[in-house]
């Protein structure tokens, strides 16, 4: 699972840096489509790997919330999202300001904002592109723990919400109401509640209820991915949307099927613990990396591409080793040591 998450990593990388246009191709210094001739052709398809990270982010919670409280659950998710996220906030602010014609100038108002991974709902300017992902991932965490997690996971449960919350998303689409949209997240429902039916598969073994809800993700998934997420997009195959999104749920479904325990290799954890790091900084600070490289020191376009994806893994293992392992653990602990007083041990901080 740790080599999937980077690979959906890779995916989103790439079409950040050759699958799309404006700021990249000011970067650039020229179109990517001319650049990367071949390479551009494949990589406006990375987009999709966000939807690869939301089923396999299904697999993981509902396989890290197994056994834990909701106060387990909440200390768990705040260590492992912001240590590492206000870290990027500020290594993209201060390169704004040192080079803002990549990305404007961040304003006082906007960092501050944007340390509570709250600025989407306030309508307020994202510092990170790719936070937007975070504040989907926010929502389906407080939708599993006040539904799931509250009175503990089990396989009941985890059915029972996965198809409570498949038939609200389908029915979201003919409700027109703003509020339920965002609280049900129809075009991203299907992905995590496939994600959370493969780990049942792997914990409890094949039935055909769970392979059923998997089928009917799969099913409502790619058609989001196809009409209703994207949108048309005149570099994109449909057909090959479609194998995008089943290769997507293959891939975890090979992990939970454990048909992959025999690649144990060290260095996937290592790949894993920096796809978080690396998919937060990877976007904003490659822009300014390829532009001081290409543009400014005159590089090769594949040198600088190279040479700009290293760079980010680099930084992202910085990050987990000076930021995420020391930190993250304090904070946890932190959030431990002092309870909020609720009485009831379902629900303790």
């Amino acid at each position: 699972m740790d080599g999937l998450r980077l690979v959906a990593a890779l995916m989103v990388c790439l079409y950040h840096y050759v699958g799309r246009g404006g700021t990249v191709s000011a970067s650039w210094h020229g179109s990517p489509d001319h650049i990367f001739p071949t390479l551009s052709r494949a990589a406006v398809y990375g987009n999709f790997g966000v939807q690869f990270f939301f089923v396999i982010s299904g697999f993981v919670i509902c396989m890290s919330s197994w056994g834990r409280t909701l106060g387990d659950f909440f200390r768990s998710r705040v260590a492992r999202l912001y240590p590492a996220y206000w870290v990027a906030l500020v290594l993209v602010t201060v390169a704004s300001l040192l080079l803002p014609v990549v990305v404007h100038a961040v304003r006082l108002d906007e960092f501050l904002v944007n340390l509570t991974m709250l600025q989407q709902p306030m309508g307020a300017t994202r510092i990170l592109g790719v936070c937007w992902t975070l504040w989907v991932e926010v929502r389906f965490y407080v939708l599993f723990a006040l539904l799931v997690v509250l009175r503990g996971v089990t396989y009941r449960r985890v059915v029972l919400f996965a198809c409570v919350w498949t038939a609200a998303a389908v029915l979201c689409h003919s409700s027109g109401n703003n509020l339920l949209n965002q609280v049900i997240m129809p075009e991203y429902a299907p992905f995590f509640i496939g994600g959370l039916a493969l780990y049942l598969i792997h914990r409890f073994g094949s039935d055909l209820l769970a392979w059923g809800i998997v089928a009917m993700s799969w099913l409502l998934a790619q058609s989001e991915a196809t009409g209703n997420l994207w949108g048309p997009h005149p570099h994109r195959n449909p057909y090959v949307v479609v194998l995008i999104v089943t290769l997507a749920f293959a891939a975890v479904a090979v992990v939970a099927l454990g048909w992959m325990q025999w690649a144990s290799w060290r260095w996937l954890v290592t790949a894993g613990a920096l796809t978080y790091p690396f998919y937060l900084v990877h976007e904003h600070l490659g822009w300014f990396a390829i532009r001081v490289l290409h543009r400014g020191l005159g590089l090769p376009p594949w040198a600088t591409l190279v040479t700009t994806v290293l760079g980010m893994l680099v930084l992202a293992w910085l990050i987990h080793r000076f930021v995420e392992k020391p930190f993250g653990p304090r904070l946890k602990r932190a959030l431990k040591e002092r309870k909020l007083g609720i009485s009831s041990p379902g629900v303790e901080l």
